[in-house]
This record gives C-alpha cells, structure tokens and sequence, in this order.
C-alpha cells in the first residue's frame, strides 16, 4: 500500500509548503524509500500556462508539456524525479473531468454533487497519479507526498479539503499522515502562538488531525521551548510533533533542519514504514544521497570567491518568476565552489527613454550591466523591456563577457546580431512588430492563432548537434560530446527559416537544431570566452547535484576561461544526463497531448 503525506497550510500562504513537502521526500529517499509527488492548486485555472509570472510565480514546464505550478519544479529538483501534467491538480482539471463523464452519462442518471462525485473524482486521480513511476527504478513509489496549495479555510479548497478528510479513511491510519505548516509570528521578540491554535482548531472541525505542526518563523531565531510546550499543549500533539522551521542560509538545509528534530524516525513509526521493503540497494544509494547532500550544504557556508552574475529581464519585480534560473545558476555555483552574487535589473532601466525620465535608474542599471561577470537574458512575452535586453546583449558581445540567452534571450541575440553585425536596423520579430520588413523571428506555423492554453511547442524536445562544431563547441562539450541531447521547450516563435542562411554565412553559428535540422536551437560565437543562447529551457532539468550544462558553462565562463575549460573537460568524463532525459516523451504524445488540450476549449 502507497503512504501517502498531506502537507498543508494555515494562517497565510506562501509560508515554505513547497520546500517542506520536498525536504520531507528528500529526507525519506536518504531512507531508501521511492518517492513521488502531487501538488493540489485550488484556482479555476486549467494550469498554469496562462497565469501572470508576476503574480503567481514562474510556469514550469514538465516532459510532457504540462505547464504547472512552480512546486513541481522543487520536486523534481530535490527528489531527482520526472512527474507528469498529472501531477499538478487544479480545480479546473477536476470539474472538467466531472463533467465530461456526466456529459458521457457515467453517472447513471444521478444529480452530481460535490459529494461525493467531485470528491470521489480528487481521490481517484490521487490514488492513480501516485502509482506512477518516477525514477530510473521505473518501479512504484513507496511514499506520495500531496501539497495542497492556498490555506486552510480558503472557499476554493474545501472540496480538496473534504476529500482529503475521506481519503484518510480509504486508505488507512497506517497509511496516511497530515504535516500541517503554520506561521509563528515574531512580535517584539515574543513568538505567537494563537494563529497557529486557530488553524490547527479549523482543521480540526473539517475532519483532519494534524500529525506534525511545522512551525515556520520568518527570522532566524529558533522556535523556542516555550513556543514549542505551548503549542503541544493547546493543540494537543507531543512536543516531538513541534517542528521548527527558521530562516536559514540556503533552503537546502531545511532537510537537514527537519532531519535534526527527527522527523524521519517519527514518520517511520507513525506510517509504519519499517513494513516496506527496501533493497540493500536503495539503502545504500538513501546513504549516498544524504552524504552528497550534507557535503553540499557544508561546502556552501565555506565559500568565499564570488561570481557575479547580472540577469536582464522583464519581471525582476518578482524573484519566482525566474525561479527556475535562479536555482540553475546556484546549482552551477556550487559546482565551481564560488558564492552566487546575483543582481537582477529590469531591461526596460537600460533604455534610453528611462536616462529621460528617470536618470538615477537608468544609471544603476548599467552600472550594475557594466560590473557583470556574466550576462544573463530569462525568457519572457511581449515587448515591453526588449530593447534594453538587445542593449544588454550587445554589451556582452562586443566587450567578451561570458553572456548565455534563454528563448526569448536566445531570439534576441540573432535579432541583435542581425541589426549590429549585418546592418539590417529593421531586423525584428513578428511577435513584437508583426507587419516587420525583416522579421528575423517569426511565429511558429503549426501554433494557434486563436487559442493560448497549452497550445505552444511544448514539453520535452531533442537537439542535434552539428558535427563540424565538436572541436570547439564549449555547449557540446558541457553535454559530455554527446551528439544528442534532450531539453523542455516553452515558445511560440522561432527564428525565421529564410535569415538562417545570411546569420551564419555573417558569422553566427547555430550549433545545434532540431532532428530535421529546419529548426535552430542553439547558438554559440565561436570567437567568444562564452556566447551562448538556447530556444530551450534548459534550467527546467537542473539539479542541486547534477547543475544544467549550459548554466554551469557559463557560471564557469564568468569565472574565469581556466575554470570554463576546466568544466568542459570534467564534463566530458563523467557527464550523467539527470533522469527528465531519459524520460523522453515522443514527439506524437506532445502533440496528441496538445491537440487533446485545445479541442477540448474548441479549438483546431
């Protein structure tokens, strides 16, 4: 019987329920166990895709295309597993399912109700989604770990809630557990209680005893004794079902933070986990995990050399919209032993339009761009900021700075390059000036012109690399030379076909396309310390212990060439792809996938 773990969250959101669910299943993998994953948003939206980054944080993008809430992104990255569209529910996903069965007559003539077809429905898809292999064992997990998003109370998650309450029923006492996090207010120095009393009191009248209460406190003082008896005693758990969580250097020591308060011996007695059987194996890759781990995390507090990186975007505003990238980058930062010096500056300050309304930002903007050891452009929509991301780019190229460009940065640089280098001052793309003279970036033919949701190039997609590029090519050789290689995709425009062969007859050298080689992929100067851009999104397969190859290159780059070079050849010896790429999704089921997304709004 799969255990499963419901981690939910009181008194506000946004409180740390992602990186606690993934550090609870980190911590249960150190054990020996398999585990998986379920994120539960209670929003009407059918997924993420169309959601504002601003707002509700970066779109991740899954193997198969499912565009999901960034938490699937902390999974994947500290489990080391690949989940599926499927593992991300939202409301909208649910009430479409219901009714479509109701509009088969599968319901047999009944009136469908919340309860208990929608809750049925929550349950059914947990149990199912949960059975799913997500490892390079391709066995069945051992542990589901279920995040249900927003908080307890909320009217758009007391169907989850309900059906949550049911749950622990149909699959057992010994099979279920409840980690509910709740803040811990700091006032003057005192640590409040109440709110948490008043959440674990809600949760209590729908139906869920909470068998852990983690504590987050947003300072980095400690819970204290008195908090922690306090709370045991009104909430009525053991002390031992307190847990502390603090603020701390990096969000990789909150496994190790839970570790310490015996959360892993406690969930072990509480869902009989001794029952399972775990191979000597497993138990013996649990141990490697948690050695690499805690390595990782002790190394982090000793660095002391720098990497200063500058990242040029459209929504710095907001830290999770670039989550994703961060991560890739302190991934690649700690492979290179150098602390992460991260500035993040809004392209629209290096326009000249801001020196004339605002003289101070625009000044610190490019002070910032001129101090950069490397420069970075994320992916974005819209035009808005474009041109100071092409003033950045150009800085990068000219004055050699190690620069790496991600979709909409990927497409900038050969717009860059098409007005700086080939003297075609129009050179645009359609998405930003759609009736262009030169569009050097076009929309895509085969995307929808009038459905948006999942209707982009989506999901998982191979590169191939050129051949004559393999003796220089610094991009091939962060992937171990392999001639192949494996990235999730998210755009809707690509560079146009007909300027492929006037860019690289000028100088500028795609070195990887797509398997029919109609497609261009990856660019890389060859004259540069590290000129790169990627249509991809290669900062989605990142992991802490196994960093992105074309972020580490460049990390490595803004380092110093020694460092680089250094990379490379380590790459080349021991390159090991992280499992999304083993998990390749065929080009068919992406499409059969996004053809069964649009139909299903009416399109096509």
């Amino acid at each position: 019987m799969t255990k499963y773990i419901l981690v939910s969250g009181g008194v506000v959101s946004g409180i740390g329920k992602g990186v606690i669910a993934s550090s609870t299943g980190l911590l249960l993998k150190t054990a020996g166990l398999k585990v998986t994953s379920i994120k539960i948003d209670p929003y009407m939206n059918i997924d993420a895709g169309l959601m504002r980054p601003t707002e509700h944080g970066e779109v991740y993008v899954l193997n198969d295309g499912g565009e999901v809430d960034l938490d699937l992104g902390n999974y994947e990255r500290y489990l080391n597993i690949t989940l599926s569209k499927d593992n991300n529910i939202t409301t909208g996903k649910i009430y479409k399912q219901v009714i479509e069965r109701e509009r088969k007559g599968e319901y047999l003539g009944k009136t469908v109700q919340i309860v208990p077809h929608l809750c049925n429905a929550i349950q059914d898809w947990i149990e199912r989604v949960a059975k799913i292999p997500v490892d390079d064992t391709e066995e069945e997990p051992d542990v589901c770990i279920i995040e249900l998003g927003g908080t307890v109370g909320d009217i758009e998650s007391a169907p989850f809630v309900e059906a949550m309450r049911q749950f622990q029923f149909r699959v057992g006492y010994e099979n279920f557990a409840l980690i509910h996090v709740s803040l811990v207010p700091d006032m003057h120095g005192e640590q409040k209680t109440k709110p948490t009393q008043a959440t674990i009191h809600a949760l209590r009248g729908l139906g869920l005893l909470a068998d852990l209460i983690a504590c987050r406190l947003v300072s980095s003082t400690p819970l204290m004794a008195s908090t922690k008896e306090k709370i045991s005693m009104f909430c009525h758990v053991t002390p031992d079902q307190v847990l502390g969580i603090h603020d701390v250097s990096s969000v990789y020591h909150v496994p190790l933070l839970l570790q310490s308060q015996g959360i892993v011996p406690y969930l072990r007695k509480r869902l009989n986990l001794d029952a399972l059987k775990i191979t000597k194996e497993m138990t013996e890759k649990g141990a490697s995990l948690e050695k690499h781990w805690k390595s990782m995390t002790t190394s982090q507090e000793r660095l002391f050399d720098i990497v200063n990186i500058v990242l040029v975007g459209k929504y710095t505003d907001f830290t999770d919209s670039y989550t994703s990238v961060v991560k890739a980058l302190e991934h690649s930062a700690f492979r290179v032993n150098r602390k992460l010096n991260l500035q993040c500056v809004d392209s629209s300050d290096l326009e000249p339009e801001t020196q004339e309304s605002n003289p101070a930002k625009y000044h610190d903007a490019w002070r910032a761009l001129v101090g950069a050891g490397g420069i970075l452009v994320p992916g974005g929509f819209g035009q808005r900021g474009t041109e100071g991301m092409i003033l950045a780019i150009k800085r990068a190229r000219e004055q050699k700075i190690p620069f790496l460009g991600i979709c909409l940065g990927f497409q900038l640089a050969v717009i860059e390059w098409a007005r700086n280098v080939l003297q075609i001052p129009a050179a645009n793309s359609t998405e930003f000036e759609e009736q262009t003279a030169d569009p050097v970036v076009i929309f895509m033919p085969e995307i929808s012109r009038t459905h948006m949701g999942g209707t982009m190039r989506l999901g998982l997609r191979p590169t191939v690399f050129d051949p004559e590029a393999e003796s220089w090519s610094s991009v091939r050789k962060l992937y171990g030379g392999a001639p192949k290689v494996w990235e999730r995709h998210r755009h809707r425009y690509e560079v146009n076909p007909e300027s492929v062969e006037k860019l690289v007859a000028s100088g500028l050298t795609f070195v990887g396309k797509d398997e029919k080689g109609e497609r261009m992929q990856v660019l890389e100067l060859q004259d540069h310390p590290f000129f790169v851009g990627l249509q991809a999104h290669p900062e989605f397969c990142t992991r802490p212990l196994n960093p992105s190859p074309p972020f580490l290159g460049f990390v490595a780059a803004a380092c110093s060439p020694e460092v680089l070079a250094e990379q490379c050849a380590e790459q080349l010896r021991s390159f090991k792809p992280p499992h999304t790429a083993h998990a390749m999704v065929s080009e068919d089921e992406i499409r059969k996938n996004t053809e069964e997304h649009v139909l299903g709004q009416g399109g096509l």
